[in-house]
């Protein structure tokens, strides 16, 4: 057998003559950005020297040495948009990247509506079918998260839009490109090439702002930086610190009962889908509702309930369906000692059948075993889909359910949610050298909660990003927030969601910076809008008109700037841009949406009609209005002020009362 000898330098491992190596986010058919110097970087052997040149770019060699960590960068000068090129990289060994075309490089980050997928999306089988764009690649970058700042990515590859490739991309990121891409190119001229576009998509699912935040931000936050400060070192510290935090939610929460052991294990061996069991001194949780909400604040792990229900004689006879909206995120469940059903998935309902035989007349017990591995869990839905059906009726299964801890789950490295600067660390930070067009950012459900906090976390995160990556006026484009919710839900006195919105929208007083109003494209009953295409185009729109500087581009809703009273309890709304002209949509002159209070701060659904380049509103059941507020509800689909080219009106208020999440900090 042979060996070799290795030392380990700066982080690298290094032989006598150690490969010269690329960072993660190079490879074929990758996408640089064009019209400015392009940075390449990666490792190799110590002081080697190393030398880069790309095909069809004039006098574009280029040579340096790796410092003494191994790390080596360098820039090749600007280039036009063009490709396909080959990028050559030369040192005791080297590499060949093909098909490496210059254009528009993209950074689209944020949660589940940023990674939701194209073929997750309306239409899907159609628009995958016609994804064929071969000067539009998408890079996924593999869900990471560090405790401490990584210098490269986790293996990917840059994928060429095809129908065989497409139905993985970020359909928001997708449209934005097609779309783009069209308006781009020369219109008409077929010699001209479309513009490349490359799209780094940098998301996950489920994630809050202060994990997308680097330490460099979160270090000067006054809640953020003491948790920054005191982040454990490595994994094995993480873990022994959450273990020693799990079991004293514990104890806050269930009291005397016997404690899950240290180990992760149950602590009793009762057989807890018993009937027979005495669960009596359990505490209790409300059903429809995440346990986070209910006194256990982060909280991962397995959990029982158990609900007893009395039938009748016919009610227990025959089959019956059991109905459990859903599940975060798995579930074991258990009618009278008997298993019916389970599955994994947090948004699933569900709904499993009760044989004929299992139930009885008088006392039944339902028990209810769930996992959750980060973020909300327990059962979630409307209370009408928490139902037993029988053939002689249906029995409500919403309301409290006792409830009790198997175990806390045994973390042995940090969710991407459990600290500030997870994310950004792990997905970002080596990103950070490649030169951007802009970002595109979606991401704001997960810090609902505490909306009124994400006022100042959101400016911090793009001002912080633009020193991250050395480009003070990098363009940063985002979605607000869509309808979602019930309607019924509804109130006019406060809504966490229309904060967040709200939040979102104060953003736009930073330089460079665009928001996409979505309220019409919402889903009251889906957190994830299947409408990803509108998405997408108003992003598009957002970057002809700031980014490319196509004025003519329609590309922003009515934004309101100020009110005078008119008398007679009538107030006169003004909006900024009255070029762009007000609509109703669907027609008519009377506008839906508005409510205003008086001086008392009760808010009263008002009327509102357009006048000319405003609007007027007034309440007869508020004499003396001092404030008006527009879409101010969990869902304002039913908002319908537009501008003439039919964008949506952002939500907005006049006044500066307390928010009701004001106050509201993460729970780190």
């Amino acid at each position: 057998m042979r060996s070799a000898a290795w030392v380990v330098l700066g982080g690298i491992a290094c032989g006598a003559a150690a490969d010269v190596r690329l960072a993660g986010v190079f490879g074929d058919h990758m996408v640089l950005q064009r019209d400015a110097p392009i940075p390449v970087w990666g490792t190799a052997q110590a002081g080697e020297a190393v030398r880069v040149s790309m095909s069809g770019v004039p006098r574009s060699t280029r040579s340096t040495r790796a410092g003494v960590d191994g790390r080596w960068q360098l820039q090749l000068p600007a280039a036009p948009a063009g490709g396909p090129h080959v990028l050559t990289v030369s040192a005791a060994n080297t590499l060949v990247l093909h098909d490496v075309l210059v254009g528009d490089v993209w950074l689209c980050a944020g949660q589940s509506n940023m990674e939701w997928t194209l073929a997750q999306s309306s239409n899907a089988a159609a628009e995958i079918a016609a994804a064929d764009h071969p000067r539009i690649r998408h890079l996924k970058v593999a869900h990471r998260a560090s405790l401490r700042p990584q210098d490269d990515l986790d293996s990917a590859a840059w994928q060429v839009s095809s129908p065989a490739t497409a139905g993985q991309f970020s359909a928001v990121a997708y449209f934005f490109a097609a779309t783009l891409q069209r308006s781009l190119g020369a219109a008409g001229v077929r010699s001209v090439p479309s513009v490349p576009i490359g799209l780094v998509n940098a998301s996950w699912g489920g994630s809050h702002i202060e994990t997308w935040t680097s330490p460099r931000a979160a270090l000067t936050d006054a809640v953020l930086a003491p948790v920054v400060q005191a982040m454990p070192m490595d994994a094995a510290a993480f873990a022994a610190g959450q273990a020693e935090r799990a079991l004293a939610a514990v104890r806050r929460w269930q009291g005397d009962l016997p404690l899950p052991a240290a180990d992760g294990t149950a602590a009793v061996a009762q057989d807890w889908s018993s009937a027979a069991l005495d669960d009596q001194a359990w505490p209790t949780l409300a059903a429809p509702q995440v346990w986070e909400e209910q006194g256990l604040p982060n909280f991962d792990g397995t959990l029982w309930y158990r609900r007893r229900i009395d039938l009748t004689p016919e009610q227990a006879a025959g089959e019956a369906q059991l109905h459990l909206a859903m599940v975060d995120d798995c579930d074991q469940t258990w009618v009278n000692g008997q298993r019916v059903g389970g599955q994994c998935q947090w948004d699933a309902p569900r709904r499993y059948t009760v044989p004929a035989g299992l139930l009885r007349s008088g006392s039944n017990l339902i028990a209810v075993r769930v996992v959750d591995n980060g973020g909300g869990g327990g059962f979630h839905g409307q209370p009408a889909a928490m139902r037993l059906d029988t053939a002689a009726g249906s029995l409500p299964l919403h309301g409290a359910w006792k409830a009790r801890i198997e175990a806390p789950l045994a973390n042995t490295e940090p969710g991407f949610n459990d600290l500030p600067t997870l994310l950004f660390n792990g997905m970002l930070q080596p990103l950070t050298p490649l030169r951007l067009r802009g970002v595109l950012w979606y991401q704001g459900e997960c810090n609902v909660p505490r909306a009124a906090r994400y006022a100042q976390d959101f400016q911090h995160l793009i001002s912080d990003w633009r020193v991250q990556w050395q480009q003070p006026a990098l363009p940063f484009l985002y979605v607000q927030l869509a309808s979602f919710l019930p309607l019924a839900n509804n109130s006019l006195q406060g809504s966490p969601w229309a904060e967040l919105r709200d939040a979102q929208r104060q953003a736009l007083a930073l330089p460079a910076t665009g928001m996409v109003v979505a309220t019409d494209l919402g889903d009251a009953n889906d957190i994830h809008p299947r409408n990803k295409r509108a998405v997408g185009e108003r992003l598009a729109a957002l970057a002809l008109r700031q980014v490319h500087g196509r004025r003519q581009v329609a590309a922003n809703g009515p934004v309101y700037r100020s009110l005078r009273p008119l008398g007679g309890g009538r107030l006169a709304l003004r909006f900024a841009d009255p070029r762009a002209g007000l609509a109703v949509r669907g027609g008519g002159d009377q506008v839906a949406g508005f409510a205003v209070a008086g001086a008392d701060g009760r808010f009263m659904l008002a009327q509102a009609l357009l006048r000319g380049t405003g609007v007027v509103v007034w309440s007869d059941a508020v004499p003396q209005p001092r404030a008006v507020r527009y879409g101010w509800v969990d869902n304002p689909e039913q908002s319908n002020l537009v501008s003439r080219a039919g964008l949506p009106a952002s939500p907005f208020r006049s006044d500066d009362w307390p928010l009701r999440t004001q106050g509201v900090m993460p729970g780190f």
